[in-house]
């Protein structure tokens, strides 16, 4: 599951499809383009059906994987529809608005849901008969949309972490925790791994289509800053961005030509990346054995980690509510989010032992993602929230940054101010709320301060 995408993350159905056919489970995204031939309303589910209108599992293959699943462990009838983000939003909105509301269970990543959450009922109940599930506290805050009840059920998640081939261990600096990183110790590394290799082995996805604007957004800055749109131009953000110019120094140059890390990993043009776990799965797929999966640095601040979430929500006035509940009991069974990691790849939400007969990419990812999550001073960023098409513009400003600071030398605080002022002119337009790590209420506009 990668965020919304394209903006920025989302991908095409055939690269999923390829990653899935050649590692049986291997992690992709959530595939968010419109599905032709399915009623979105919710009323072909019949009485006693309950009808799930979800963003998730668009591609057929995913969908047919998932119905699988939902056959299998929910003791009720579900109609599973996927649509695309707006189809959902505007379905959700004009159902509730019509006071005609046809669906019973919806399903969507936290930016989906969040601005739905006027039209959604309250689920405190359901977290609370739910205890036992172990959700971190980060994601039941989440899952409060802002307001002071919980709105979604938390469903299933994705992150980034950083990849690393063992060959890359033997310039590992004294000192330094390989699975306790810091920002200080992966730079000092980078160091001595290029100056050890006789060249950079350290990479990132700066191309066209990479990710790279998600490790400033959630990663740097709120290590560095402690937020992410409110700390863009501080003293913190100017230390942030010039230990990123030294990072960038110490990394493969041809890294502005990666999209997805997997493939120069694979090949062994670099040997230790941060990326995305849907593009990071193929690298070690066929020799596990010779990879490690790890945790994203900590800074000053904490661990900064952007989260990937998905939540189960009941619409306002929506039809078969107990069977629509006895639904999302079932789907936050442990067993079923297994399952479900096997089927499409999408990591727990709830605190269970993974099963040893994981394929092995999948089982270095899923410890990591869950080492991250829950180390100490985990500081949990977000994707852009309640954007919409302003979106790519938001991200943007950050990969100017980079290029910029990194590519192009320009001093850092005269960068910041200038990408900050066009910032500012973006979300003053929008007029919406900050999202974590920056303080989020839903009384006041996000701006750069």
């Amino acid at each position: 599951m990668i965020d919304n995408f394209s903006p920025p993350l989302r991908s095409r159905p055939s690269r999923r499809s390829v990653l899935m056919a050649g590692l049986g489970t291997a992690l992709s995204l959530p595939f968010l383009s419109a599905c032709a031939g399915f009623d979105t309303s919710g009323a072909t589910a019949g009485e006693g059906t309950v009808g799930f209108l979800s963003t998730q599992f668009t591609p057929v293959e995913e969908k047919q994987r998932y119905e699988a699943v939902l056959k299998k462990f929910v003791k009720v009838p579900v109609a599973y529809n996927s649509v695309d983000p707006g189809v959902f939003a505007s379905t959700v909105k004009s159902q509730a608005d019509a006071g005609n509301v046809r669906t019973a269970l919806l399903g969507g990543l936290h930016g989906e849901l969040a601005p739905l959450a006027g039209s959604l009922e309250d689920v405190d109940h359901l977290v609370t008969d739910l205890a036992d599930r172990g959700f971190t506290k980060d994601i039941l805050d989440l899952a409060k949309a802002g307001g002071g009840a919980t709105k979604y059920v938390p469903w299933m998640q994705a992150t980034y972490i950083v990849a690393i081939n063992k060959k890359a261990l033997e310039w590992l600096p004294s000192g330094v925790d390989v699975n306790d990183l810091t920002y200080e110790g992966y730079l000092a590394w980078a160091k001595a791994a290029k100056k050890g290799a006789g060249r950079a082995v350290f990479g990132m996805p700066a191309g066209p289509k990479g990710l790279h604007h998600r490790f400033y957004q959630g990663f740097l800055l709120p290590s560095f800053t402690g937020g992410q749109i409110t700390t863009f131009r501080n003293a913190d953000a100017v230390t942030a961005w010039n230990y990123m110019k030294d990072l960038w120094d110490n990394m493969a140059p041809a890294s502005t030509n990666y999209n997805a890390m997997q493939e120069p990993l694979a090949s062994g043009e670099v040997l230790v990346a941060w990326d995305h776990v849907a593009r990071l799965v193929a690298a070690p797929a066929t020799k596990p054995e010779d990879w490690l999966m790890v945790p994203a640095p900590r800074g000053p601040k904490g661990r900064g980690y952007m989260l990937i979430v998905a939540g189960l929500a009941l619409p306002k006035g929506g039809k078969e509510r107990v069977r629509a509940e006895q639904a999302i009991r079932a789907l936050t069974e442990p067993q079923v989010q297994v399952e479900t990691l096997r089927s499409n790849a999408f990591f727990p939400v709830v605190q269970t032992e993974l099963p040893t007969d994981l394929s092995g990419a999948i089982a270095l990812e899923a410890a990591a993602v869950k080492r991250q999550q829950r180390s100490a001073g985990a500081l949990l960023a977000l994707p852009p929230v309640g954007l919409g098409a302003k979106e790519g513009e938001v991200s943007q400003i950050f990969k100017n940054c980079f290029q910029e600071i990194c590519l192009d030398g320009s001093a850092v605080q005269p960068v910041l101010d200038r990408q900050a002022t066009q910032l500012n002119t973006i979300m003053k337009a929008l007029n919406v709320p900050c999202w974590a790590p920056d303080p989020v209420s839903t009384g006041s506009k996000c701006e750069v301060a």
